[in-house]
């Protein structure tokens, strides 16, 4: 197989991958679909990725194999639909159990005893993004022309900043704006354990001596790196129910057990500035459309109108963990009951650590049926259209 030439003049559009655990599994059939409906001589369709959590490990894939767009989405193929959770955490009795039971200890030793910085241990996740991503691809793809540019967003515990570290070909400068920032670097691995280190259930990582954790965490505009970095249009990918979807009211059977209350966290941490940044860019698009060209040009307010894309799941994925929760190991179910999470009302947190083939093939297919039925739109947005 050859590689893909540079992509000729369209449209640059940024693609934005969101965090979201295991709920990721839906962007690699979003992917896939893609890979089965552009011609196959578009290459590249996404000269600029962004990464974000869980989003940040895919994107990453697709980065380092920007010169074979479809080899890329096929190697994020071959590990999503045989995922297993012993892949990203430790869910043999022995590895399981350490780190929760240390952490319940710690606490009841009312601080006398050394707290573990995680109640997970995901040291098989390192290991696999070591034998499955070549970092020193992205560049070598950015100096080739298949990629302008590629970003992961972290989490500083001392800054309180949302800091997106990002490697791009000459003439991509740093920013700084209220609690967030663009930092230029080398992206490897320790960029991408910080972005998807969930916090208190995975262990931050140190990068430049300040401790980084998910990225998704005060990162109150998503899709903000993309645009710093050049990208004219955007397609976001989702892993939560849209605002403009209704919302599931039902009766409460009692007081919300701890897992519902996580699950609603980790909604918040995930899902909530997605929505708030649309909602905001789809306002300025709104305002530009009844502004004169030649009142902005006066003025010279650096607004410009952004054209996006946004692909959701059309099924709550919560409602399809519930579906396929007794995949996991004994010991993790055993671990999550103790919560609640096994309940219908614990589903939510499920589905961010379900980590399993079954669970994560139902998410594939989704998003590629998800994105087949916007099929001719979507050719359309992204400059390549049919033949």
């Amino acid at each position: 197989m050859t590689a893909a030439a540079p992509p000729a003049q369209r449209p640059a559009v940024g693609l934005v991958m969101t965090g979201g655990g295991a709920r990721a599994a839906y962007q690699v059939g979003v992917m896939r679909a893609l890979s089965d409906i552009l011609p196959r001589d578009c290459g590249n369709p996404f000269p600029v990725i962004v990464g974000t959590s869980a989003g940040a490990i895919n994107a990453a894939v697709l980065a380092t194999d920007a010169h074979r767009f479809r080899r890329g989405v096929g190697r994020l193929m071959a590990v999503w639909k045989n995922f297993h959770v012993g892949q990203v955490y430790r869910a043999d009795p022995p590895g399981a159990l350490a780190n929760s039971s240390r952490w319940l200890l710690a606490a009841l030793s009312g601080g006398r005893l050394r707290s573990p910085v995680s109640l997970l241990d995901n040291a098989p996740l390192q290991g696999l993004l070591q034998r499955h991503i070549d970092f020193s691809a992205i560049g070598r793809n950015i100096e080739d022309g298949h990629l302008s540019a590629f970003a992961v967003t972290c989490s500083g515990y001392t800054s309180g900043q949302s800091v997106t570290f990002f490697q791009g070909s000459p003439g991509h400068e740093e920013w700084s704006r209220a609690r967030r920032v663009g930092r230029a670097m080398p992206i490897g691995l320790p960029h991408l354990l910080a972005s998807s280190a969930l916090p208190f259930i995975f262990p931050p990582v140190q990068i430049n001596g300040e401790y980084y954790g998910d990225g998704s965490m005060r990162q109150i505009a998503p899709m903000s790196p993309a645009l710093h970095l050049g990208a004219e249009r955007l397609l976001v990918i989702g892993v939560g129910r849209q605002a403009s979807q209704p919302a599931v009211r039902q009766p409460a059977d009692g007081y919300p057990p701890l897992a519902q209350i996580a699950g609603h966290a980790l909604d918040s941490i995930f899902l909530d500035s997605l929505e708030v940044d649309l909602e905001r860019l789809q306002r300025i698009n709104r305002t530009l459309a009844i502004v004169p060209p030649d009142r902005l040009a006066q003025v010279n307010y650096p607004l410009r109108a952004v054209d996006f894309r946004v692909i959701t799941p059309s099924v709550p994925l919560s409602q399809i963990a519930a579906q396929y929760g007794g995949e996991l190991p004994r010991v993790i179910r055993g671990l999550l009951n103790t919560v609640g999470a096994m309940k219908r009302t614990g589903s939510n947190l499920v589905s961010y650590l379900l980590f399993e083939k079954a669970f994560c093939r139902a998410l594939i297919r989704l998003g590629y049926a998800d994105t087949v039925a916007q099929r001719e739109d979507l050719l359309q947005f992204l400059g390549c259209p049919a033949a």
